[in-house]
């Protein structure tokens, strides 16, 4: 016997209440939920956990923006169409960044991180969540006015591959370099922002002594395993888009990822106060979110 549902119907029979009319919140509720599981099925990549509020934004925008009727219209393409997919992706990831973002944080590391850092023969530096990678470039310059650049290795990653091949090739448009170098002013910068990089019509390209250090790699925070033996971790304003569970599943495996004494850096509306892990770290720059791993773990 074949059984035919519309959406409606579907959601109040899965959910036991078919005696009740479903109103528009449970139906977008419902297909959002499907639309979830249909990406986890058939791409791996689990949205489940990511903060609702901003999820359903973004959903509703890519439905209006590609002129569909429904989420449930918007998952048949995402099944069916890798294409739409990546678009999805695109909306999902987060790539406001921009070098130096926060000069305070950066000249924090710069005047009491780094101290640390020089006593290890070899540093590695996980930059989560790196979008189009201005700020991997921010810590490779740092790094090199501190003379630790060459024995660093920057893991700059993301989950948007079309961010990383930006950031791959280092080149940015020339209009943005005013302000950055400005944060870079601020953040304790030793010389001029423009010693770093190449002028090539309308953009820059950051020198190749910068970029031989950066290893730009695809990682998923919401699946993927630890990065083994990092000193340093960076992971500014992308917590703020998971609940609570994806943020203590990625607090943790920052935690098994660091070494003893190792930093990990979050964004300025970020805090480990209520992680179910944060009782493994202890504040080291209040104001900057910085933290440090208690070496007795």
């Amino acid at each position: 016997m074949k059984y035919k549902f519309n959406v409606s119907q579907l959601y109040l029979f899965l959910n036991g209440t078919q005696g009740r009319t479903m109103n528009q919140l449970d139906l977008q509720n419902f297909e959002i939920n499907q639309l979830l599981e249909s990406i986890y099925f058939r791409y791996g990549y689990d949205f489940r956990n990511y903060a609702r509020a901003s999820l359903e934004r973004k959903v509703i925008k890519r439905v209006a923006l590609s002129g569909l009727s429904s989420v449930t219209e918007m998952n048949q393409k995402v099944l069916y169409e890798p294409e739409f997919f990546n678009l999805f992706l695109k909306d999902m990831s987060v790539t406001v960044t921009e070098m130096f973002r926060d000069p305070y944080v950066f000249k924090k590391i710069r005047q009491q991180v780094c101290s640390h850092l020089k006593t290890y023969s070899r540093i590695n530096i996980w930059h989560a969540g790196c979008a189009t990678g201005e700020e991997a470039y921010s810590i490779a310059v740092l790094l090199a006015e501190e003379d630790l650049l060459k024995r660093s290795r920057i893991y700059a990653t993301d989950y948007n591959n079309h961010s990383l091949e930006i950031a791959k090739k280092g080149s940015y448009a020339i209009d943005k370099i005013a302000p950055y170098a400005q944060n870079y002013l601020e953040a304790g910068g030793q010389t001029c922002l423009s010693d770093y990089y190449q002028v090539h019509q309308q953009t820059i390209s950051f020198h190749s002594s910068l970029q031989d250090h950066i290893t730009f790699a695809n990682h998923n925070l919401m699946k993927d395993q630890v990065f083994a033996q990092m000193h340093l971790i960076m992971c500014r304003n992308v917590l703020i888009y998971f609940n609570n569970a994806l943020q203590e599943r990625v607090v943790g495996l920052f935690k098994d990822s660091l070494v003893h004494r190792g930093f990990l850096v979050l964004g300025e509306k970020e805090s480990l106060e209520f992680n179910a892990h944060g009782k493994a770290f202890e504040e080291f720059g209040k104001n900057e979110r910085i933290y440090r791993k208690k070496s007795d773990l």
